[in-house]
């Protein structure tokens, strides 16, 4: 079978770029010849050069009646690729793509230019659909100054619930968390953290303090108390390994609580605080300070190190 890759997208949605870049990858540095087929050509042009370094040609295809497995088939001997990019052209249906039998589509990408997003969404939400509908990657880029970037995510996922979706700006992915992408229900009062979703709401807490303030955050944790630390305060919080077992860092937030100083470093604990909008000397102004509702003493958790999610 001949591995295919089909990366479909709007004119000027940086399906080349995306290429350009793969094909540059350690990762597809193997044997043998890449075959792109061209069915669009946008202002972005490959470099013949680079092409020549990774042992890449390209076939340009501008009818999409010439787009039928004979043709391929021609093409496919004519190079002997080991694998073939098909940068399939936006205005054509991907659902009437038909490829020769032993071609094998391996995977399927859409790329989508935010800026334009909203147009084609409105305009052409079917030929949207269908590019979408079956793509396992979904790269959003130029997502720079777009400020309601979860509600474009929510519908890209009404489309395709399944597919992984990429946000970028000029400084690679956008690290942004969406109220959609949370584990637990923002509507609720209390938030009862597990293993999975405590760093969730740690590293979500730092940009976005407004979504917790008031809420009643129930977590088991481990005991920190630094030396010289505030009176009647501690640090509930979890080891986190960021990347690997050598780089494991405690992540928590300073927690008043009038029994603290009863309380031992390392020993594990079970904290519902509420959640507050406080300065904060070490977080070099304001910050989420957490408030004590109840402590209790707990079993540590069979996990104790949490994935840095």
């Amino acid at each position: 079978m001949k591995p295919v890759y089909l990366i479909n997208g709007f004119l000027e949605s940086g399906k080349t770029e995306f290429i350009t870049f793969t094909i540059a990858q350690p990762y597809f540095q193997i044997r043998g010849t890449t075959l792109i087929l061209l069915c669009e050509e946008g202002e972005i042009e490959y470099d013949e050069k680079e092409l020549k370094r990774y042992r890449t040609v390209i076939e340009r295809i501008e009818q999409e009646s010439e787009f039928n497995p004979k043709n391929l088939m021609e093409l496919e001997k004519k190079h002997k690729p080991e694998r073939i990019i098909i940068e399939y052209n936006g205005m054509w249906n991907v659902k009437d793509m038909k490829l020769p039998i032993h071609w094998k589509l391996e995977q399927q990408i859409t790329t989508i230019d935010a800026t334009t997003f909203p147009m084609y969404y409105t305009n052409m939400k079917s030929q949207l659909s269908e590019m979408l509908r079956k793509s396992e990657m979904i790269i959003m880029n130029r997502c720079d100054g777009i400020a309601d970037l979860g509600s474009y995510k929510r519908n890209i996922k009404a489309l395709n619930q399944k597919a992984d979706i990429i946000l970028e700006n000029k400084d690679g992915e956008v690290d942004e968390i969406f109220e959609d992408d949370l584990p637990y229900d923002l509507s609720q009062s209390e938030l009862i953290l597990d293993n999975s979703s405590y760093g969730i709401w740690y590293l979500d807490s730092l940009d976005h303090i407004e979504r917790y303030e008031g809420k009643v955050i129930t977590f088991i944790a481990q005991v920190l108390l630094p030396p010289g630390f505030v009176k009647g305060y501690f640090v509930p919080g979890r080891k986190a390994m960021t990347c690997c077992a050598e780089d494991i860092t405690f992540l928590g937030f300073p927690c008043q609580y009038d029994g603290a100083d009863k309380l031992k470093n390392k020993q594990w604990v079970k904290v519902s605080a509420t959640v507050h909008r406080e300065y904060w000397k070490d977080f070099g102004g304001e910050g989420p300070v957490l408030h004590a509702v109840s402590v209790e003493g707990s079993k540590a958790p069979k996990e104790e190190v949490i994935g840095f999610s």
